[in-house]
């Protein structure tokens, strides 16, 4: 791996599994910083440990495009705790297997392995004396007007408390929480690790339980959270202090999204029907509190930063529905 990292070419390493946490992920920085080389980690890891002070990562991108431009001219692709990345959904216009075809690929060393210690010894030939690249502490303005995921997500990277576990399942309303969170203080990002939808709110619950000095910030696209919804009644019978904001478009996007990239009709009756969240429609704000969940709904910037300051100050669920527009 050293003499691969050596080589001056263009080279990435992609951190899966315990490679994501410290002190992995500081030893991995700091090869990065000596070599050159990318610092990626899977699309959706299991769990990420971010904010200010620690490495910057970037995430594999979910589209197939947009992960083999990051990929675009990499030689060696060095997989510690990762597998070589494929294609989430299969195109017929796209490769399945995303990695440059001539970059060579070398495992490091699996989630079977000791990761930590396979990455000292490759510090301890390459990166003796240098440091890791740490993110900056820095936050978002709170922005004011319209509330869009985009405006959403900088209210949630000007707010998110130190030492939080986020449980990201936003889906497409989470484009931007990436980048407005980044450098917020430490927190662990928990992400969808399969293709079924609907872990978010029973997650939520299983690391408030196993973490109940830290507040956990669920991040739920509406079509992902019928799936669990029950999960409600756990977060108020135990009493569980967790923030559940309802990501409402009122669609399930990511389908819209993935027909429309496929070349598929979209604006049919039976194609939308199937896919809009409408007939009835949904009201979180009623289900969580026939649960037993506090919860209110924002329809502006100002509403949700004040609606998730108040649930962040008081103990216990809570719940937020915030109503954006559907991005596909």
């Amino acid at each position: 791996m050293a003499a691969a990292l050596h080589t001056g070419e263009r080279a990435a390493l992609l951190l899966g599994g315990t490679a994501t946490r410290e002190p992995a992920l500081s030893t991995a920085g700091r090869i990065a910083a000596a070599t050159g080389a990318r610092l990626l980690c899977e699309t959706f890891p299991a769990r990420l440990e971010r904010g200010a002070g620690l490495p910057t990562v970037e995430r594999l991108g979910y589209l197939a495009e947009g992960a083999m431009a990051q990929l675009d001219g990499i030689r060696h692709l060095v997989l510690v705790g990762a597998r070589a990345p494929v294609s989430f959904f299969a195109h017929p216009t796209l490769p399945s297997e995303l990695t440059p075809d001539n970059c060579r690929i070398h495992t490091l060393a699996t989630t079977a392995d000791d990761i930590p210690a396979a990455l000292d010894e490759v510090a301890d030939t390459l990166a003796v004396d240098t440091p890791a690249v740490l993110q900056t502490a820095a936050r978002p303005a709170l922005p004011t007007g319209e509330l869009t995921a985009e405006t959403a997500a900088a209210v949630v990277g000007a707010l998110l408390p130190e030492g939080a576990i986020v449980v990201d399942e936003a889906n497409t309303s989470g484009l931007w929480l990436p980048g407005a969170t980044a450098g917020a203080p430490r927190h662990d990002w928990l992400t969808l690790t399969g293709g079924a939808i609907g872990q978010g709110l029973p997650l939520a619950a299983g690391a408030a339980l196993a973490c109940p000095e830290r507040p956990v910030l669920c991040l739920e696209a509406d079509g992902s959270a019928m799936y669990t919804i029950s999960a409600l009644w756990t977060h108020a019978r135990e009493g569980l202090d967790i923030t559940t904001v309802i990501f409402a478009n009122g669609s399930y996007a990511i389908l819209d999204m993935e027909s429309q990239r496929l070349g598929t009709p979209t604006d049919g009756p039976a194609h939308r029907g199937l896919l809009a969240l409408t007939r009835p429609g949904l009201d979180f704000v009623a289900l969580a509190r026939g649960m037993g969940v506090p919860a209110s709904r924002a329809t502006t910037a100002e509403d949700f930063t004040a609606r998730l300051r108040r649930a962040f100050a008081e103990p216990g669920p809570h719940l937020v529905e915030v109503v954006v527009p559907a991005l596909f």
